[in-house]
């Protein structure tokens, strides 16, 4: 606010008095502007909402995809006190949205199982590596489709794997289990995890199986026809579908594949605090689940 300035200007004990008249020249705003503020100055909640908002446009700078409810969780870092209505409320009039996906049906019809559902919609863990969720995704850029697929934490909601490829054969879901298992200490660290997934032909294939059975990990899938059995993981594709696959139109695979990797490791991993874990990050909720379970 520019106001206050003018007023200092021409106050009769400044140091060099400027006439508001040629003040507001200078500066390219109306005398009549001017007055109409000196008549209704702002108030204490019209500075607060100044300040969170242009602290709103930048976080949302930082990272478009957030909404209000994100944006207000960086606020309240930042020291504002503001709740998150009153985000909500700044970010509508200043245009910050996040981006909506399109949701888009698989079309698939499922084969037999091979392994039992051991989760039967119960996704919770006590402890890390007790319970994995994978799925796969795909997108299309101008060079051909492209495919990820991903293991998450059920207890941290942490993408512990992931793999990125143009071709949706088992060797994909086979390389995200096995960055999994490497990001996570080896077989031994994670022996008796149990893998939940679909009944998609690649989780079904002999060779993930095979890769289930090395690293001394216990596989599970969903029934058929039954939506919420995989939900937990499909929430975090459709975070990534709004956040990054429909934001824009992709020339090539290598831009998609270095935004997605991007977005997992610098904004979901370590910037997008979830309500489900006290309004923490993955990143953060282990960390603080590590320090305390070694303290003990």
């Amino acid at each position: 606010m520019i106001f206050p300035l003018v007023r200092e200007l021409a106050a009769t004990g400044a140091p060099v008095r400027v006439p508001v008249a040629v003040t507001c020249r200078v500066l390219g705003f109306s005398r009549p502007a001017y007055y109409s503020w000196l008549a209704d100055p702002v108030c204490a909640r019209d500075l607060v909402d100044a300040y969170a908002t242009n602290a709103a446009i930048d976080a949302h700078g930082d990272d478009p995809e957030f909404g209000y409810r994100l944006i207000a969780d960086e606020l309240a870092d930042g020291g504002h006190r503001v709740s998150e209505r009153r985000v909500g409320r700044l970010c509508s009039a200043q245009g910050l949205f996040s981006v909506h996906s399109v949701k888009r049906g698989k079309g698939r019809r499922p084969g037999p199982p091979v392994h039992d559902d051991l989760v039967c919609r119960d996704f919770a863990a006590t402890a890390p590596d007790r319970l994995w969720l994978t799925d796969i995704t795909e997108h299309a850029t101008s060079e051909g489709k492209i495919y990820c697929c991903a293991v998450k934490d059920v207890f941290s909601n942490r993408i512990v794997g992931y793999s990125i490829s143009d071709r949706m054969k088992a060797q994909l879901a086979v390389d995200a289990l096995t960055s999994a298992v490497a990001r996570r200490g080896g077989p031994a660290a994670v022996a008796g995890c149990v893998v939940h997934s679909d009944r998609g032909s690649q989780f079904r294939s002999r060779k993930y199986v095979r890769a289930l059975t090395v690293n001394h990990l216990v596989g599970s899938m969903g029934r058929v026809g039954a939506a919420g059995d995989n939900a937990a993981m499909e929430s975090f594709f459709a975070l990534l579908q709004k956040n990054v696959l429909n934001r824009r139109r992709w020339d090539t695979r290598d831009q998609l594949r270095l935004a997605i990797i991007t977005w997992i490791e610098r904004t979901y991993q370590r910037r997008r605090r979830q309500c489900a874990l006290g309004k923490l990050t993955p990143t953060e909720y282990e960390m603080i689940y590590n320090t305390t379970a070694h303290a003990a």
